[in-house]
């Protein structure tokens, strides 16, 4: 996992560019503790690994 600092984006925007696509940002949000995909503020989010295979639920998909 990894760290990235950011403001006036979305979690649209970060997953776009830290997966190559967007509708991975619930995993941001989950990492985070988000519901909002929007962020005004600086904020430092936790970026999981994009290669960590789980669920839409967030379970990993070999348990």
């Amino acid at each position: 996992m990894k760290s990235v600092t950011v403001s006036g984006t979305t979690l649209f925007h970060v997953a776009a560019t830290q997966y190559g696509d967007a509708t991975q940002w619930w995993r941001i949000a989950r990492a985070n503790g988000l519901v909002d995909p929007v962020v005004d503020a600086v904020t430092t989010l936790s970026v999981p690994d994009a290669d960590s295979a789980t669920e839409g639920d967030g379970v990993p998909l070999d348990e």
